[in-house]
């Protein structure tokens, strides 16, 4: 019996603002509840409206530039660096910048739409 999963192959999650997804692991990918790692790229100019996840995640940024704005603050994420975001925080997430910004993002448990509680925009 084999003691690992390969993935060649994630799940492309769609989208309507412009947003690459590549679900590796996770509710969509593999079923999994736990975790969910997902390859991203925002595009210029892209945000998401306000949100309190009941997951906790994590983002690496690999190249470009993010912002967040939590609780009130705005924090800036370039290339290298990296975020714990607790659950039952609110946050935006954007990339107002002049170029992509591509990153990992896992959460934990994995990402669910129905516990990411989106404002409306």
């Amino acid at each position: 019996m084999k003691k690992y999963t390969l993935q060649k192959s994630p799940f492309s999650v769609p989208t309507t603002d412009g947003k690459k997804i590549e679900e590796h692991f996770g509710k969509a990918s593999t079923k999994e509840d736990g975790v969910s790692i997902a390859k991203m790229v925002a595009p210029p100019g892209w945000s998401e409206p306000f949100q309190t996840p009941e997951f906790d995640e994590y983002t690496f940024i690999i190249k470009g530039k993010k912002q967040f704005i939590i609780n009130g603050e705005t924090i800036l994420l370039k290339a290298g660096e990296s975020i714990k975001i607790e659950k039952n925080t609110r946050v935006q997430y954007s990339n107002p910048f002049a170029e992509a910004c591509e990153y990992l993002a896992i959460c934990l448990p994995a990402f669910d739409f129905e516990k990411v509680h989106r404002e409306e925009a």
